[in-house]
């Protein structure tokens, strides 16, 4: 679903932000990508959504190269930022039928997918709000909301977590499992070890823009916890 072939980024100045990457999400992953502040994941992630250009490498989604053709690709994908920019003059139910729209999701299936997700997710009673009104916590919902309303193939995710009551994270821990269940793959970042040693059946650990780790969980937590063996790896 998601191959990652020798990623490089470099930016202005010269600054290597991540060196020659490759990691392969395979349909029904839910592939963790894990790391210190400024390790290289949010770079990583936004040249897999096709939002930051790179010269070094190539990722693939579904078989296309997001360099040479990134619609193909993003229709396929959803893509949640860490800190999601939504339009705050639209509401709620707005913004779901502009995203809808995009991904040209029918109207029995929006209507479906939206009640399904508000529901679970307890936002159906502000849909019809403004997003300005919204809090940090209710706007991260309608942001996952809208990245699932067109069943996509491919959810990339930077700390999706964040922001989110325990009640809200359980839920999208079970809407993750579903959705890879039923054949889509999931990459994410994530600071929260446990959650990412529960739910993860692979993970991949970058330090200075360097894999140090990648495969299956239990291969790379072996016999320890997850937690554990990060800290031994970034402070090796």
């Amino acid at each position: 679903m998601l191959s990652i072939k020798n990623f490089s980024k470099s930016y202005r100045g010269g600054k290597r932000a991540v060196n020659n990457i490759s990691i392969e999400v395979k349909a029904g992953d839910i592939y963790g990508f894990i790391g210190h502040n400024g390790a290289g994941k949010t770079t990583t992630l936004r040249a897999v959504s096709g939002v930051l250009d790179f010269e070094e490498g190539d990722i693939l989604i579904n078989g296309i190269s997001i360099k040479k053709d990134p619609v193909a690709c993003k229709k396929v994908t959803a893509y949640i930022p860490d800190n999601p920019d939504l339009y705050e003059h639209l509401t709620g139910i707005q913004y779901l039928n502009f995203i809808s729209d995009i991904y040209s999701v029918t109207r029995t299936d929006r209507e479906i997918r939206m009640k399904k997700y508000a529901d679970l997710f307890e936002l159906t009673p502000n849909l019809g709000d403004l997003i300005s009104s919204y809090s940090h916590g209710m706007k991260q919902k309608l942001a996952i909301i809208a990245a699932f309303i067109h069943n996509p193939k491919l959810l990339i995710l930077d700390e999706p977590f964040v922001g989110l009551d325990p009640k809200a994270s359980h839920t999208l821990k079970t809407i993750m499992a579903e959705s890879c269940a039923e054949g889509s793959a999931i990459f994410f970042s994530t600071h929260v070890l446990e959650v990412a040693e529960k739910l993860c059946n692979k993970i991949a650990i970058i330090k200075g823009g360097n894999l140090i780790a990648c495969g299956t969980t239990e291969s790379v937590k072996g016999n320890q916890s997850l937690e554990d063996v990060f800290m031994e790896l970034i402070d090796e």
